[in-house]
Order: structure tokens, then C-alpha cells, then sequence
């Protein structure tokens, strides 16, 4: 019999609030964290709007910013989810042997360092011959800052919170695009289940919103260019949809063994029963057409928790307001689940807290385990044109309340990757 895994503590850093219950009370009011981009200067890009963290620094959850000035704004946001979610679990009392103590998260690449680039770039182009390679080295070694390079790789979040917590068990850092953190879920999950960990702190951590970033997803044509209504600019399954808006943050849970919880009277916010993990095999950007990946990866995760169609009661969806992806989105939900498909309410909470990229699915895995807890569907906004390619129940423009007992959320990245998991209300 395979070791169960609960979850014991939840913590979050996003657009719509700094923690779980801010969060999930704007979501559930239909808040938006959506407008101008004030990190950098945007008015001569496409895209000017985005989903920033608003007023928060580590210092709220206890650490002094200047141990922190230099390392990575998605680090500081993990610090801030992370330390939520073991407080809540209760772990700061030092209730794990911290050798199955594990960390495992979907966190992307730091923030480039734009204005030193752009002075090392200036200095090699300055006397109009070419690129001067050794007067950019020269300025890079004179500008850059050691640390700040550092922490531009992708792991360095997963480093801080072991040391952190003093968690010396598996340490591991994937980078899926937008499907990271659920990925990084779901393998915490099967590392408890196959006796390597008894905890896992689990989740993700990203930021992309700076010149780099916002230009490389405007080639692709993915963003949003609604940028005179920003509140309105994300519409995930509406007809009038043009892309999704870019966001940041972070969402961290702890995962445990049950029996591990149990003994030390550890509160339990739900389980985590299902993941399932595939790849579409196709182009790099665009979805499979015929969501092949999407929905071998729904069937694997409702497998994997042992399920039926009918219990599912509610679907957190990818949902990121791009033509192709809610289109097949919504292809992959009607082949699984058949007439049902039209009975299970859906909802994209990407329509007011904008795309958290890596960190993405593991926030809305909260999202799930608080729909279970409250029984409380929440909301896609701005849904006001149907589309006939997207016709399912996607819960519009108002939170509803409703049985929820087992939740389902999707999380689909460039590259192909799929992730599902399901996460269920704790039984006992």
C-alpha cells in the first residue's frame, strides 16, 4: 500500500495578495492584480500592462531585507510563500529529522541584469567599428555584481530554502515553463510516496517581468495588447481574447506523509491523490491540436488517484486566455470526461492574477485545496463572449458556491509538457 500524501501548510506571494487568505478573498470577489507595468518602463512596448506583487518585502514575514538586497526578486517572493507555509504547517518547531526533509520547486531563471547588459553593450559598440569583445568584458568585470550573476540561476531558490530550513533531503529545481511547479508537485509527492522524504517543501517562484521577458513572449505574440483596460485585458475562453497577461509571484506547499502528520498533530488542508505527467511530442509553442498530451495527462492523474469521471467537482484550468491553448483546453476536457464535461464547473484564475509562469500551478493548487475547503467555486472573469469552440461551464464573472470534494487543476507549458494533479478533501 503506497504512502498517502496531505498537505500541511500553504503559503502564497501573488498579484492579488501577499498571502493565502488575502488571495483567496480577492479572488473570490473577482479582484484584480492586473494593470501598468511599473517594474520598468513598458510605454514603447506592445504589451504595457502586467500582474505585478504589490507592497511586499520579506521583512512581513519575518526576515531582514538586507539579508536579502541581493539575491533574485522571485527568491524574496519564495522566501515570503515559503516561510507562510511552514509556519502554517508548524514545522519551525523542528518536528522532522531534517534529513527527510526534502525541497523541490518549479522556479525560473532570475530577472537579467538589463542595465548592466545595456552598459556593457553601449561601451563594446561605442567607437562605431563593430562589437568590441574585450571592452565588453572589461566593463562586465568592472559593473557586474558577483552575487546578483549568481543568482540568476534557476536553482538558487530551492538552494535558500534549504538553508533556510535547514530541510537536507532531496533538493531539486525543474524548469517546465509554465507547467514547473505542478511538475515539481507532483514528483515532492512521489518522493514521500516511495519512502525517500517524510516532507517536501513544494512549489514554484518566478518573475518575467522585465524588458527580456516581456519581449521575448511579445515575438511569440502570446501576451495580451489590451492595454487600455488592463482589468479586462486577461479573458481566458471569450471570444475576444488576445493573449494572456504576464504575471509573477510564488506558491509553496509542504507536503507530508500522512502518518508523519498524524504524529505530530499537524493540521491537514487536504491530499494530493493524482498526477499525471506527459509530453504532446509536437511543436515547441503550440499545443497538439487534437490535445493528445492533455488528454493522456487528465486520464493518467484520474488513474493515478483512483477516480471516476463523476467525481471530479471541479476543474481549475490552464486557462490562459491564448486562442489555441483554451481551445484545446477545453477539446481535452470534453474527451475525457464525455456529456460530463458539461456538468463539471471550470474556471481560469489567470483572468485576475494574470500567468505566475513557473510558479503558476502550485498557486492554483492552493486555489483548489481552498475551493475544497470552503466549498466555493471561484470565478473567470471577464467572460462575455461565448465562443462555440469553448462551451463548458467556466463559472463567469462571479464566484459560486458548490460541492467540492475532489478538485482538478491543469498545467500545460512551451514545450509540450502536461501536468495534472487532483487534489482531494482529506477523509481520514
Amino acid at each position: 500500500m503506497r504512502r498517502r500524501v496531505v498537505v500541511t501548510g500553504m503559503g502564497c506571494v501573488t498579484p492579488v495578495g501577499n498571502d493565502v487568505e488575502t488571495m483567496w478573498a480577492s479572488l473570490r470577489r473577482g479582484g484584480t492584480g492586473i494593470g501598468k507595468t511599473t517594474i520598468f518602463d513598458a510605454a514603447n512596448f506592445p504589451t504595457k500592462i502586467s500582474a505585478e506583487v504589490k507592497n511586499f518585502d520579506v521583512s512581513q514575514v519575518g526576515e531582514k531585507p538586507e539579508d536579502w538586497q541581493h539575491q533574485a526578486r522571485h527568491t524574496r517572493f519564495a522566501v515570503g510563500a515559503a516561510k507562510q507555509a511552514v509556519k502554517a504547517s508548524g514545522l519551525q518547531d523542528g518536528k522532522v529529522d531534517p534529513t527527510r526533509f526534502g525541497v523541490y520547486l518549479g522556479s525560473g531563471e532570475g530577472p537579467q541584469d538589463f542595465d548592466r547588459f545595456t552598459k556593457m553593450m553601449l561601451a563594446a559598440m561605442k567607437n562605431g567599428s563593430g562589437f568590441d569583445v574585450a571592452e565588453f568584458t572589461r566593463v562586465g568585470l568592472e559593473v557586474l555584481h558577483p552575487i546578483a550573476e549568481l543568482e540568476q540561476e534557476p536553482n538558487m531558490p530551492a538552494g535558500h530554502m534549504a538553508a533556510l530550513f535547514n530541510a537536507q533531503g532531496p533538493n531539486i529545481n525543474c524548469l517546465t515553463a509554465c507547467a514547473a511547479s505542478s511538475q515539481a508537485v507532483g514528483e515532492a509527492a512521489e518522493i514521500i510516496r516511495r519512502g525517500d522524504a517524510d516532507v517536501m517543501l513544494s512549489g514554484g517562484t518566478h518573475s518575467m517581468i522585465h524588458p527580456f521577458g516581456v519581449t521575448g513572449f511579445n515575438l511569440l505574440t502570446a501576451l495580451s495588447t489590451a492595454n487600455d483596460e488592463p482589468a479586462k485585458a486577461s479573458r481566458p475562453f471569450d471570444m475576444q481574447r488576445d493573449g494572456f497577461v504576464l504575471g509573477e509571484g510564488s506558491g509553496m506547499l509542504i507536503l507530508e506523509e500522512l502518518e508523519h502528520a498524524r504524529k505530530r498533530g499537524a493540521p491537514i488542508f487536504g491530499e494530493l491523490v493524482g498526477y499525471g505527467s506527459t509530453a504532446d511530442a509536437f511543436r515547441i509553442t503550440d499545443t497538439h491540436p487534437e490535445g493528445r498530451g492533455a488528454i493522456s495527462c487528465i486520464k493518467m492523474a484520474l488513474n493515478d488517484a483512483g477516480l471516476n469521471l463523476d467525481q471530479i467537482d471541479y476543474i481549475n484550468a490552464h486557462g490562459t486566455s491564448t486562442e489555441v491553448n483554451d481551445k484545446v483546453e477545453t477539446l481535452a476536457v470534453k474527451q475525457v470526461f464525455g456529456e460530463r464535461a458539461y456538468k463539471i464547473p471550470v474556471s481560469s484564475t489567470k483572468s485576475m492574477m494574470g500567468h505566475l509562469i513557473a510558479a503558476a500551478g502550485a498557486t492554483e493548487l492552493i486555489v483548489c485545496l481552498l475551493a475544497i475547503r470552503d466549498k466555493t467555486l471561484p470565478p473567470t472573469m471577464n467572460y462575455e463572449t461565448p465562443d462555440p469552440n469553448c462551451d463548458l461551464d467556466y463559472i463567469p464573472n462571479a464566484a459560486r458556491d458548490g460541492k467540492c470534494e475532489h478538485a482538478l487543476s491543469n498545467s500545460f507549458g512551451f514545450g509540450g509538457q502536461n501536468i495534472t494533479l487532483i487534489a482531494s478533501a482529506f477523509k481520514g
